[in-house]
């Protein structure tokens, strides 16, 4: 079942803090899911679910055991589960509940909460969102959130979305267990990705009165400047949003005065917003597109049928054809092929497949790429001759 959320989300938290106007202008358009936001879905279902069942064999949680175990198998069922599915969950429940059963070696008296409404509205007007994971101990709380996409690595340094996650969770607990200090982790699986950050609760305080509070207000008003960035990614508005327009625009009003050829600096101001233009550009003609067929017309274009390939429409027929006039049968098949590592990691679990096909996978050197001097990856050597 998706979650609901708030106009000032803490997941779009990033997005409405940098860009206050954002989350009104979104309003108007409806949500759109995709089988990757249904895979994730289901991995927290499926989290969740692992993890009641621990606890409840270890005595720690009241519900049923067997009703657990029961839903395990329904998830089971899911169109979009498969074997692998359980291994990368794993990595977050086992990382839990280390943390929880830890807690309790030091504290009888820790306390562990799953899948928690947390309300944060005292700051932000309406505000709320769901935390995966709360431990509490010894005046101690982490925040524990789980992400099973494999795009881009989260940070959970100043990261918004868990800082209105801890802030809910200090509201709800923060009196009744004394919490001084938070720390905030993200369980990013399938990147192998789990780190965390601590602050003071007064640190969080500070952050929220100061600086979250009056950017909230602003926010829910519909109020201040369009500004775009990273957090344009899923803003419901990216593709015909003015302010990412004006971005390539403005690159062309500063440089059209000295139209010469551009310097090194020049090169890597645009260098640093090239991947955010080039997005922009292909989503705005994805959708151009979409609008088109549904009747709208651009002045200057027409909608045309796209070029196509031929392809063979009864293999079987064609084959025996084939066959028939004597043509060999391993020239006119494909010989099978393995599939790629990702489908066979899914087909036979991803712990599995590491031990069995240890010695037969390698990874080869990637292609050099240009990328932002805070990418965690190690620096090259730029002479040609080291890469070919």
């Amino acid at each position: 079942m998706a979650r609901k959320h708030a106009l000032l989300s803490a997941s779009s938290a990033e997005r409405w803090l940098n860009c206050t106007p954002s989350a009104r202008m979104e309003e108007h358009y409806s949500d759109t899911t995709s089988t990757y936001a249904e895979e994730g879905t289901l991995a927290h279902e499926l989290a969740e679910t692992l993890l009641k069942i621990d606890l409840a064999k270890s005595g720690k949680e009241e519900e049923d055991l067997a009703e657990f175990e029961s839903n395990l198998v329904v998830l089971k069922y899911h169109e979009l589960f498969y074997e692998g599915m359980i291994d990368e969950v794993e990595d977050y429940t086992n990382y839990v509940l280390e943390t929880y059963y830890d807690a309790l070696n030091k504290t009888k008296d820790a306390q562990i909460f799953l899948e928690q409404r947390l309300d944060y509205s005292s700051y932000v007007p309406e505000g709320f969102g769901t935390g995966d994971c709360i431990i509490i101990a010894d005046g101690e709380m982490e925040i524990i959130d789980l992400k099973f996409g494999k795009g881009v690595e989260v940070s959970p340094i100043n990261n918004s979305q868990l800082k209105l996650y801890a802030l809910g969770a200090y509201e709800k607990y923060g009196f009744i267990y004394g919490i001084e200090k938070i720390t905030m982790t993200i369980a990013q699986v399938r990147l192998g990705n789990i780190s965390s950050w601590t602050i003071s609760a007064n640190m969080l305080e500070e952050w929220a009165e100061n600086e979250l509070r009056p950017k909230a207000e602003v926010a829910y008003e519909g109020k201040g400047d369009t500004y775009p960035g990273a957090w344009c990614t899923f803003c419901k508005v990216r593709q015909i949003c003015k302010a990412r327009a004006f971005m390539v625009k403005g690159l062309y009003d500063k440089y059209k005065v000295d139209p010469k050829i551009l310097n090194i600096q020049e090169i890597a101001e645009i260098l640093g917003q090239a991947a955010d233009m080039q997005k922009w550009a292909k989503e705005i003609q994805d959708y151009a597109l979409d609008e088109a067929l549904k009747g709208t017309r651009y002045p200057g274009f027409k909608l045309v049928e796209g070029r196509s390939n031929r392809k063979i429409e009864d293999e079987e027929g064609l084959a025996k054809v084939l066959l028939d006039k004597g043509y060999e049968e391993e020239k006119i098949y494909k010989p099978k092929a393995l599939e790629g590592i990702t489908n066979l990691e899914k087909i036979v679990g991803k712990k599995r497949f590491t031990e069995l096909g240890e010695g037969f996978v390698i990874k080869p050197p990637g292609k050099p790429t240009l990328v932002s001097e805070d990418d965690k990856r190690s620096e090259l050597d730029s002479a040609e001759e080291d890469f070919f």
